[in-house]
């Protein structure tokens, strides 16, 4: 063999041993890959949160986008690819799909007012039964109507019972859910099996449900952290390997600062914020392209440094979210398949994403809700000779605004139409939460009808009397009203029967759990009723009689921190809604003019210059 051959063979053979450990990182040579990750199990999760009754479509200028017939086909045909269609990124493992909900199943309003007034099964008790969730967790909007209207849901599924989870309620209190939770239809936790891979869900409701919604004697534990952890473990102990949590924290930040609390979760679903999240090139309803508050997933980072894709979606059946995630056979998170995963929006109509909509769920749901929500919208009540703002921010969260200074009024109204056949001194004041006021528009002059009132005041709150209310409490009760204006918080008040003046830059006012005063506020600086009797001056609480307050049973319990503290109270057998219907009906004789509720207010709530 020539020299020249020689050293030929010997720089082959240097390439032999030194390519394959330097090229396979780099892919140089064509046809040699990495080693595929050791995937056991491909999990689809599918979820949403927030559908909060929005069962037709998501309204006005937008009704080719939502409803809960199109969510099901699309749901059905995701379901149905994550098991049965290319497998992700080429890699074959065994593939499983969940379908979850991040609490808030239900909201108060003209279509669940259909369901009240069908009676069990619920229209989205029957629309989600049709979805087929694996579980879901408990939002603070599904107490508003009470632990038995809860119960009443839960208890409506025909075909499919999907766990309620919370790991940090205690049902002891009321008998109804401790049923449920006996019966396991109410737990902290579940398991689903797919082949020999075991995924746990841990369900986590808000600490703010006391004071958000009529949970009664629910007792809500503060340390939800710890309460999932203690889920984890047990979960663990049992030999699951992957766990998601879905939560109703009222936002996706709640999420993030919650991981570095925990360690074990793979998967977080957060419930409550309303956040769009999507990538660029995601399809989205018109109008959410300015509002994309991250990537979907967005990261956060756990008690030993590992990383937790967290997910959420806009609510109201707006989209179906989809996160495919690859776990090896000890459970850890390897990969997720972006390529795949994403908001996928609800559409309809010529939309190049266009489903239809489900048959069964059509004729079952959303015929029945449209035909009663349209019977609504033809009983004229009366009209309006102004625009009314019931927006939230800038508007009835923030500010006094005259659809604010019309509910307040129809309080009021009520209130003393009724004191003489309850026996009650009639009130002096009113006060309504902006949180109760929910429409979240700007209703145009012009016919206003029984749809309207539904739509802003659609909660089952009753009009309530509290007599005797000393006029240092009630101070107490107005600094809460506006402690959290600048968080654009639902306690701020608009009132009827006096005025009020305000410094933001005042000391915020904070209460305890059961209403007492922590630290002082120091905004309220001046507060006189309508004849002219000062209650509070430079800030200081003017002697005088106590007073006779106006207002909905929620605060009178306590709801936004209202420090009412167990004050005895008198309902009235009528709701806040029915109040404003028979106010404009009969109070202004189907009138509500311009002079009596300018747009802007008329001054009865204002800040310091």
């Amino acid at each position: 063999m020539s020299q020249q051959w020689k050293r030929f063979n010997a720089v082959l053979l240097a390439l032999v041993i030194i390519l394959p450990l330097v090229l396979p990182q780099t892919g140089a040579i064509a046809g040699h890959q990495p080693p595929k990750p050791k995937i056991a199990l491909w999990l689809t999760l599918l979820h949403n949160n927030d559908g909060e009754s929005d069962l037709i479509n998501l309204g006005s200028g937008l009704e080719d986008f939502g409803g809960v017939a199109r969510f099901k086909t699309l749901v059905d045909r995701e379901k149905h690819a994550a098991v049965t269609g290319k497998m992700p990124l080429g890699i074959p493992a065994k593939r499983g799909a969940l379908m979850l909900s991040s609490g808030d199943n239900f909201l108060a309003g003209p279509e669940f007012n259909a369901s009240l007034a069908k009676g069990v099964p619920y229209y989205d008790t029957i629309a989600m039964d049709l979805i087929g969730y694996h579980a879901v967790a408990i939002g603070n909007h599904d107490f508003d109507f009470g632990p038995e209207v809860l119960a009443s849901f839960i208890q409506g599924y025909e075909r499919t019972q999907p766990p309620y989870l919370s790991s940090n309620l205690v049902f002891a209190g009321e008998p109804l859910l401790q049923a449920l939770e006996d019966e396991g239809r109410i737990a902290a936790s579940t398991v689903v099996r797919f082949g020999r891979n075991f995924v746990g869900i841990i369900g986590a409701t808000t600490p703010a449900l006391r004071f958000i919604s009529s949970p009664r004697n629910v007792e809500v534990l503060d340390d939800v952290a710890g309460a999932i952890q203690a889920e984890v473990d047990m979960l663990e102990g049992r030999g699951v390997k992957v766990i998601v949590l879905i939560s109703h924290l009222q936002s996706i930040e709640e999420d993030l600062a919650l991981a570095p609390m925990l360690d074990g979760v793979d998967v977080m679903i957060a419930g409550g914020g309303d956040e769009v999240l999507a990538n660029p090139g995601d399809l989205l309803v018109p109008g959410d392209e300015t509002r994309v508050y991250g990537s979907y997933p967005m990261w956060a980072t756990d008690m030993d440094g590992t990383a937790v894709p967290v997910v959420t979606t806009a609510g109201s059946y707006a989209y179906l979210g989809k996160l495919v995630a690859g776990f090896d056979r000890n459970g850890e998170l390897l990969l997720i398949d972006e390529s795949s995963s994403g908001p996928l929006r609800v559409a309809g109509g010529d939309n190049p994403d266009a489903v239809a909509p489900d048959a069964e769920m059509q004729a079952r749901v959303v015929d029945p809700v449209l035909e009663y929500v349209t019977d609504l919208a033809a009983n004229v009540i009366g009209s309006s000779e102004v625009a009314l703002n019931g927006v939230r921010s800038p508007g009835v969260r923030t500010m006094e605004t005259n659809l604010g200074n019309l509910t307040a009024d129809s309080l009021l109204w009520q209130a003393t139409q009724l004191a003489a056949s309850f026996g009650i001194t009639p009130p002096d004041v009113a006060l309504q939460n902006g949180g109760g006021i929910r429409n979240n528009n700007v209703i145009p002059a012009g016919p206003i009808t029984e749809l309207d009132t539904f739509s802003i005041l659609p909660f089952a709150n009753f009009v309530s009397v509290l007599e005797n209310i000393p006029r240092a409490q009630f101070k107490e009760i107005l600094e809460n009203a506006v402690s959290r204006v600048e968080f654009v918080d639902g306690r701020f008040a608009q009132i009827a029967g006096f005025s009020f003046m305000y410094d933001p830059a005042g000391t915020a006012q904070v209460l305890d759990a059961d209403g007492n005063v922590v630290t002082p506020g120091t905004r309220v600086v001046w507060a006189a009723l309508d004849d002219g009797t000062v209650l509070i001056d430079s800030g200081a609480v003017v002697d005088g009689p106590p007073l006779s307050v106006a207002t909905i049973d929620f605060l009178a319990r306590g709801g936004d921190q209202y420090p009412f503290r167990g004050a005895p109270f008198t309902t009235l057998g009528v709701t806040y809604q029915l109040a404003l219907r028979n106010y404009i009906q009969t109070g202004l004789s189907g009138l509500i003019s311009a002079a009596d509720y300018p747009e802007g207010g008329e001054g009865r709530i204002s800040t310091v210059p």
